[in-house]
This record gives C-alpha cells, structure tokens and sequence, in this order.
C-alpha cells in the first residue's frame, strides 16, 4: 500500500465512531475508545445502560495497575483490536453475535508487554432488584442480564485478590456454629454480579500464570503460588446477555448448548429444571451386610436417594472401609446395584482434596506434591536423630495460622516442629506419619506442607487433579450417582483460588465414563461461576449444633435466597433424626421444604429410628409430604405460609394424589409424670386435637399412668418410648 493509500485508510479508521452488535433481543454499542455506549433490551423495549458510568470493555492490568482501554479498531471480518496507552499495548478480540447472546473471545495480546491480568468490564446496568452474585446474573422490573464465562480460566468476579479466592460470608468464622450473627441480613458468595449505587454491574477475569508468584493465601502472608501454563489470557471467552427476566434460566440454557459448556441432564431434564435436582435423600451408615436393611428404610420414607456419610478409611486414595465393604469397590458396587433395583441412587461423602495422614501419599513416602507453603534450604546438615533445624528463610514456616499439623517435607521424611526462633525450627519430631526419620545433606530443600484444621494435607494442582481421578474411578468401578464435593476450599492450596477449585471438579467430570456423565448428582460445600454449569445444586445447613430446629435455621433460610437469584435449584440442607424426635418436628421440616421447593437430606441410624416412638409415622409424612412437593400439590400463594418458621401445618392424605393441608396450633408442655393438672387452650370449634406423651432421656422403655380431662375421660399411658391419641374437642374419644 502506498503512503497515500495508507493514510486514507488510517483517516477512513479513525471515523469510524462505534461498533454495533445485535443478539436475538438484545443490542450492544461500543464506541471508538473501547466504552459500551448502548445497552438495549429489545424486547420488551428497555435501556440497561446507566448514564455516567464508565464501562470499558476490557482492562489490563500492568504493574499492579488496573488500566483503562483508549481505542479500538477492527482488524477483519469480525476481529477487533482494543489499544491502551501503556508501551502500546494491544488485546485482540473477536466478537459474535450469536442468537441468545453476544460472544467475546481473546485471540492474541501485546508480546512485549508483562500482562496480569485481563479484566472483562465491569458492564453496568440499572438492574437491582435481584443481584446474582454466582451466576453473574441481574434480574429486575421484566430484564435480565448477565455474563457467563466460556471456559475454566475465564473466573466469574472482580478480580480485586491475588489469591482469587471469592469474596463470602463464613459461618464457620464465628464462635458460635450454631447459626449466623443476627445482623447478617444477606449471604455473599462470590462477585462476579455485584448492587452498584447505580444499579449493579456483572464481570469477569483471566490471569495470566505463566510467572510464580508470592501471595497472600489462605491466612498466610507468605505462599508460593507456583507458575501454571494455560495459555494465560489469550483464549479467555466470555458471553454477554440480555433477556426477559423470567426467561434467564432458559437463556443460559441455550448459552450452555451453543457453546459447549456442561449441560447435565436429570430424568431427560436440564438439571438446573428437573424436580429430580432437588430431590430430598437418606444419610446412613451402611455397609454391604446391611444394605437392604438402609434400602427398606429409604422406601420406607419415600426417597429415592440413600448416602454414605463416611465410607472411607482414608482420603486421597479413598479406600473404602473394610468392615463396611470387605471386597472394597465390588462391594459398593453390589450395593448401587440394589439400590437400582429398587429405584434408589447411591452416593458417598468425602472431602474433595484432603489428604489423610493415614493415606498412601502420605506414608511411608510423601509425595512430592503435597501442597506447600513455600520452602528454603538447609542452613546445614540434619542427622536422623535432630530435633533442631536451621533453615535460610524461616518465614515461611513462621505462619501460625491455618497451621494445624505444622509439618515440613524433606525428601522422603516429614518431620514437625513446635515453633521457630530465628532461622531454627525447635522441637523437631522426625519421621512422622509413618515417614523415616533421615540424614538430609546442608542445601535439601525443607518444604512447609500446607495443612488444615480437620489434621489433613492437601494437593497442588496436579496432585489434586490425580485426586479428583481417584474418585471418578471410584464412580466409574460401582456406577455410584451421587457425591458431595465437601471441602472444595481445600483447593485454595494450589494458589489459583477458584480456578483450583474449577480444575478439580473438572477432573472428575470428565474422567467419567461416559454412561455417567452429566447423570451425577452433585452439590459442593462452595459454589463457583463456572462451575455452577456442572452441580446439580448446593445443600448447606449442618444440624450438629442445635436442636432439630434451631442448628444454622437462620442460615438456611439466607441460603435460600441465595439459591433463588443465583437460579439454583433450592436445598435445605442436612437434619438429623434421633430417638427425640417428634412427628412436629418432621411436618416442620417438610413445610419449610414445600414452602421453598426444597429438599433436604435426613440423617438417621439404626438405634434412633428404633428407639423413636414415631419412627413409622415419621417416615409415613416424609413420603406424603414430598409426593405432594415434587408432583407440584402446593399452590403458589400457600408458598409464603409454608416457609414461615413459625407456622406449623399437618398434611393428611385423602386420596391417590390428593392431600388436604390443615394449619394447626401446637402447645408444648414439659411435666413431671405426678403433675395434677395441665391447662390447654383450644381454640373454638370442632377441630382434631393430638396429644403426644414423650417420655425424656435416653431409656425409651414403657410410659405407664394415666391422663384424666376436665370432662371425665381417661386415656391411660402405656405405650413403648409414647404415645398418641386423636379425638375431636367436645366428642367422645376415638
């Protein structure tokens, strides 16, 4: 071209003012500095875009600078180029529109120019009625919006941690486990959608790895995150849409087909629409022996899920527990296949990446892949028999947090220490966990392992990834369907955040069988952006702390809201049955679950559920209760009544899928077994009264005496751990 023709070109350039693109129904405006002008839903007509507000379509960071774009350009048919004002930097990005959603990919960046980060916005809108902070989707007044990240590298948030770990409220950071502070009026998990003063914006990031890197982690100042190649920023991709509000779960349905991301299916259903993802389980401790016993138990309530809480001897290699399964994985396997028989899915409990000390790659010899805090060599040589050890940088094992089993790898030995004074490590115990004690040359390398609180290690990303393997070939060898990937945060130990967490789970997914694929349900003790397109939904609320009500109620109910405008599906969490237990209690159970759509699991064991009086009828509800829930019995406008805690209801059966639902008032006594008299209040008219008698304590043998009424009638007590009597008020008893 000549020098002419250039700078025709050149001027033809810089008149190009902006850049329009149109989905199905929504368009997008980007102006000549790389700024979104126009953000439109076109159907029903709407502006998203709040006037003022700067959002770039990218930004770089470059020496700890996040920095703004100054141009754009297009290359070709489709290919952009956004330029910044720093050494001249330069991002390539092609740009589709694509039906539902408009995709934006990075094809190349500036080669001379030390990149971070890339940072995709943040895109602005006026939206705020419903800010999905997971999902990274806002909903609000008939729009929706939102982002979605294409691939595992691309993390849905802010991109404000070098640790990219997401921002979230952690229940498990009070004293008090049995439930959240009062004043916590929302829960906070993630920010990939965040309220603005505005409205709320979406975004998302991609980090470049290719460079070690010092730090802050998991309450360590100090942590070698390691290099990591995957390309860095170039492939990030990400897709833009606008919807009607109550069309966005659909919409990124389609997003999820058009562009390959999961799509697991449940009963021939998308997951995240199925009843079946929200279907309540069994939590028992079986074996092979007792198989059918838990089985008969798990129709018994009418669930189609039966869970092993603690199946394993160790974690890492998971090798199931011998007593439990005396042929290990031929045993389970027996075992998923009676419960297919019977139309029941298996699943089993782990921690996702904790290592036991107990585990192979443990002892007798660690591995090398371990995850470490950071390391220094040997000031000078060790014997067998050392119990004080000179290291150069001793800071990195001077961290007392998060530092439970303060353990050191040198080759083939771990050794812990009881503190550091200077550069010494004092109070050495050598060859622990099953590792020999050894002669280590001045220079080896001392290794601070990263542990946690629970007494386990952790993995590095490879390690942790050869983990998430072991537990799919675990599936893969019984045809188990379910699994809880309890722990998830123990991926934070690779340096990489959420992305370690994405990485594991991906792992397992894809080392499936194929015949499993996508038919495993999942949930996870956290979410994450792009792993929300792989669970099937979340289950938090333990019921450790408390009564059968009051352990993390609170928590549970803001972790429903947290499902909603995060479109997942909603859960309950775990609740746990003993012999005290009463039939209240289970019908306050199963309203809240009616109320909210929800299911739950129920933990049990043999001894309570014989031990509790109430045990048949109990199960009895359960079933009743939840073929009402998932065949859709409740009617909307009872949904507010039935998710109020304080609300009590009875559901009676009155015919093949017909159920008549009864508010009710229930009064508790505690009474010595001689007290003379107790007054009740019945509110007038005739209506079905029920007394329970409970006797307290752990001896559930006969209750003996008699109940006398004011009328003269008699119910005489004598009945194994209780008893019930119905009777109408003002009639005779029946």
């Amino acid at each position: 071209m000549t020098m002419i023709g250039s700078l025709l070109a050149s001027i033809a350039m810089t008149q190009v003012e902006h850049f329009q693109f149109e989905a199905d129904v929504m368009s997008l405006t980007i102006d000549r500095y790389a700024r979104i002008q126009d953000l439109t839903l076109k159907d029903p007509l709407r502006d998203l875009l709040p006037e003022g507000v700067d959002a770039p379509l990218v930004q770089l960071k470059i020496q700890g600078e996040l920095r703004k774009p100054t141009g754009m350009s297009a290359r070709g048919e489709g290919i952009y180029a956004v330029h910044f004002a720093h050494k001249g930097a330069e991002v390539g990005l092609k740009i589709e529109p694509a039906g539902s959603h408009i995709r934006f990919e990075v094809t190349d960046i500036s080669r001379d120019v030390e990149i971070e980060l890339l940072k995709w916005g943040p895109y602005p809108t006026t939206i705020s009625e419903s800010i999905g902070e997971v999902i990274g989707v806002v909903r609000g007044a008939g729009a929706a919006f939102g982002i979605q990240a294409l691939n595992p590298k691309t993390l849905g948030g802010d991109a404000n941690r070098d640790d990219d770990v997401l921002p979230a409220y952690d229940i498990f950071a009070t004293d008090d486990l049995s439930d959240t502070d009062e004043t916590i009026k929302d829960l906070y998990r993630g920010d990939a959608a965040l309220a603005r003063h505005f409205g709320s914006s979406v975004q998302a990031f991609v980090r470049d790895r290719s460079q070690a890197r010092v730090i802050e982690n998991w309450a360590h100042n100090k942590f070698a995150a390691p290099a990591y190649e995957d390309g860095g920023v170039v492939g990030s991709a990400i897709a833009l849409f606008a919807c009607e509000e109550d069309k966005a779960l659909e919409t990124i349905g389609k997003i999820e087909l058009a562009e390959g991301l999961p799509h697991p299916m449940l009963g021939g259903e998308w997951a995240k629409t199925s009843p079946l993802a929200s279907m309540s389980y069994m939590i028992l401790g079986f074996g092979e022996q007792d198989v059918d016993e838990a089985l008969a138990l798990t129709k018994k309530a009418g669930l189609m899920g039966l869970y092993q809480g603690g199946p394993f001897s160790n974690w890492g290699h998971f090798e199931l527990n011998k007593n439990l399964f005396p042929q290990g994985s031929q045993s389970l396997k027996r075992c998923v296949e009676a419960a297919s028989e019977q139309g029941v899915v298996l699943g089993v409990h782990m921690l996702s990446n904790f290592i036991t000390t107990n585990d192979p790659y443990v002892t007798p010899i660690p591995d090398p892949r371990l995850a470490s805090v950071g390391s220094s060599s040997l000031i000078r040589k060790i014997d067998e028999d050392d119990t004080t050890i000179e290291v150069a940088d001793p800071s990195w094992f001077d961290q007392m947090k998060n530092n439970t089993l303060k353990s050191v790898r040198i080759g083939s030995e771990i050794f812990t220490y009881e503190r550091v004074e200077g550069n010494k490590l004092i109070g050495c115990g050598r060859g622990a966990f099953g590792t020999a004690a050894a002669f280590h040359p001045a220079g080896s390398e001392a290794f601070k392992l990263m542990d946690h609180g629970y007494r386990t290690f952790l993995t590095d990303m490879d390690l942790g990834e050869e983990v998430a393997r072991n537990i799919a070939d675990l599936f893969n060898e019984t045809g188990l369907r379910q699994i809880s990937f309890d722990g998830l945060e123990g991926n934070w130990a690779s340096g990489m955040g959420q992305y370690g967490r994405t990485i594991f789970t991906e792992a397992f997914f894809n080392h499936l069988k194929p015949e499993l694929q996508g038919r495993v349900i999942n949930d996870a003790s956290n979410p994450g952006h792009y792993f929300w397109h792989r669970y099937t939904r979340m289950n938090w609320g333990e019921p450790w702390y408390a009564g059968f009500r009051e352990s993390q109620t609170r928590y549970r109910l803001m972790n429903q809201r947290m499902f909603e405008r995060n479109l997942m599906p909603n859960m309950l969490g775990w609740f746990s049955m003993n012999s005290q237990t009463s039939v209240e209690d289970a019908q306050w159970l199963l309203a809240r679950a009616a109320g909210f759509d929800a299911g739950f699991a129920f933990n049990v064991g043999y001894d309570s559920v014989d031990k509790n009086g109430s045990s048949d009828q109990i199960f009895e509800l359960i079933t009743q209760w939840e073929k009402a829930r998932l065949s859709g019995a409740f009617p909307k406008e009872l949904k507010p009544d039935l998710q109020d805690i304080a609300k009590e209801f009875h559901l009676r059966t009155v015919g093949e899928n017909e159920w008549d639902l009864h508010s009710v008032s229930i009064t508790r006594i505690r009474a010595a077994r001689e007290s003379n008299s107790v007054q009740i209040e019945i509110p007038a008219g005739a209506q079905a009264l029920e007394i329970i008698v409970q006797k307290e304590g752990d001896d559930q043998g006969g209750l003996e005496g008699t109940i006398q009424f004011d009328d003269g009638r008699k119910a005489v007590i004598s009945q194994p751990g209780g008893t019930v009597w119905r009777f109408n008020a003002g009639t005779s008893m029946v």
